[in-house]
């Protein structure tokens, strides 16, 4: 072997015994169960969780390692993260409802023809129950004449008026959740309106009830 490379090898193996050296030298400072300061080349398990300090072969701090946070800290450092996250939400919440609306007052207009565009589908199935109903109601006269002129109610008879009832029944149905999604809907708009007011500063000048609108213009 040459030289140079002697030289590079012994070179690098001094640096590795240095490194070594100076990691064997380190020492640590801890507090012990009994409060007292301790310096040792090792830190007892049950030390680590108070922290410690790592010190360099001339006693100088070179690290700190904090203490394990308590329970109590843990939960206020979640509690926090969740505030900010539900903040976070509540930002993007307000920029998504800013691009729909930029006045509360457009949010109510909106309201109002959602409003008026579900109850006349109400009105639509209500009608087509008064319908159903003049239907039933012919059905149900023509099966009493045959009941009291003594003959027999012919199934076919007997079938369409337990189908009229059904889609009665049915339509009614459809009524019944139209009518809560319709309360729903509203419930969601007044919290956008009164969120509007709050995010821009403005208030509504229209009511919310799309009647008493509709009466004042």
């Amino acid at each position: 072997m040459n030289r140079p490379v002697r030289s590079v090898l012994s070179y690098g193996l001094c640096a590795l015994l240095l490194a070594a050296a100076s990691a064997e030298a380190r020492m640590y400072r801890y507090t012990d169960d009994n409060g007292q300061l301790v310096i040792s080349n090792t830190v007892p398990s049950d030390a680590t969780s108070r922290g410690y300090e790592i010190l360099n072969d001339q006693g100088r701090v070179i690290q700190t390692i904090a203490p394990a946070p308590t329970e109590e800290e843990l939960a206020a450092r979640a509690a926090a993260e969740e505030r900010e996250a539900q903040e976070a939400r509540q930002r993007e919440a307000d920029a998504k409802l800013l691009r729909r609306f930029s006045h509360p007052d457009d949010a109510v207009r909106a309201m109002h023809r959602k409003l008026q565009e579900m109850q006349s589908l109400n009105q639509l199935k209500r009608g087509n129950i008064s319908v159903i109903v003049n239907q039933l109601d012919e059905e149900q006269a023509r099966a009493a004449d045959l009941e009291r002129s003594g003959r027999e109610i012919p199934d076919a008879t007997l079938q369409k008026i337990e189908r009229l009832q059904a889609q009665i029944r049915e339509i009614e149905r459809e009524i019944v959740v139209q009518n809560s999604e319709i309360e729903t809907m509203r419930k969601r708009f007044v919290q956008d309106i009164e969120r509007l007011e709050e995010i821009t500063g403005e208030r509504r000048s229209l009511p919310l009830d799309p009647e008493t609108a509709a009466s004042e213009q």
